[in-house]
């Protein structure tokens, strides 16, 4: 059994996470502004910069996951959201980091999430975990984010997981999407000629504990599948699996229209051709590698 802490252990990822290791007998506090919202594991509450009995929750903890941040793709990118999507990153790892500072000669592993969007825009370009950072937005809040984690080298095992699209029907962009699907209205964005990293949710959870297992492991891991696929690939498999057309584009000005130019831009017309190297090199084995069978399982 593992002491174990997640910071964003209510979230899309992070609530079915928990479930996981709790139901595997580690004792699992999740880190919460509402404890009371908490049906498994240990709710402690947490606001910071602001001290409290998280900090001996994390300066003791076997293995601490952090997950926190605020979600990219919940509304325009105003001045002030961009703004929040980096602090919400940086001071919520930085205060992870700090917290395990306090006991630093004893034995544990951080697993702190990133994102692909590290890479930028980058076409048809295969990537792998040594390539180069791209620019942008995301790739910026992504390296500030990995930075931060980075701090706990001298006195943990670090481990930086870049998340890909993650594919389950209740959250994330699959559920934005299956409405539009279902009418037969959905279709590629733009030209959907970008790549889309993605990965079924169930081998993200598969994943982490797997790199939770193996002390070994450390430095970056992409968390995608060994698959991509370009947008209208995507659109393709989904209206096949869906039983429904997918030929209706969105076009690229709309998007844009819509949720303004950069976030567009980055977040739904320009994509990264990202392939898991280190998880499959070190022996990792996907439940899900192909798109149409990631896609029966998580609507069913």
């Amino acid at each position: 059994m593992k002491k174990i802490v997640v910071a964003g252990g209510s979230g899309f990822i992070g609530e079915p996470l928990v479930h996981r290791l709790v139901t595997r007998g580690d004792d699992v506090a999740i880190l919460t502004r509402n404890p009371s919202k908490i049906h498994a594991g240990r709710g402690v509450s947490w606001n910071p910069p602001s001290e409290g009995s998280w900090v001996d929750e994390v300066a003791k903890a076997d293995v601490v996951i952090n997950l926190a941040g605020e979600n990219v793709g919940g509304g325009r990118w105003t001045e002030a959201r961009k703004k929040r999507l980096m602090e919400s990153r940086v001071a919520a790892t930085s205060a992870l980091v700090g917290a395990m500072s306090r006991k630093p000669n004893r034995p544990r592993t951080l697993i702190s999430a990133s994102a692909t969007g590290y890479f930028g825009d980058r076409g048809d370009e295969p990537l792998d975990e040594n390539s180069i950072p791209g620019s942008g937005l995301l790739a910026e809040v992504t390296k500030r984010w990995e930075e931060r984690a980075r701090g706990a080298e001298p006195f943990a095992r670090v481990v930086i997981l870049r998340f890909g699209i993650v594919m389950a029907s209740d959250g994330g962009a699959l559920a934005k999407l299956l409405l539009p699907f279902r009418l037969g209205a959905g279709g590629p964005m733009g030209d959907g000629r970008q790549w889309m990293p993605w990965v079924d949710r169930e081998d993200v959870l598969r994943l982490i504990e797997w790199l939770i297992d193996h002390d070994t492991a450390r430095g970056v891991y992409n968390v995608t599948a060994p698959n991509p696929v370009t947008n209208r690939d995507f659109a393709r498999i989904l209206g096949r699996v869906l039983h429904r057309p997918s030929i209706l584009p969105t076009p690229a000005f709309a998007l844009r229209l819509i949720l303004g130019a950069q976030m567009a831009n980055e977040m739904l017309l320009s994509g990264q051709r990202v392939v898991p190297k280190r998880a499959l090199e070190e022996g990792f084995q996907f439940a899900y590698p192909e798109l149409d069978a990631a896609l029966k399982h998580a609507i069913s």
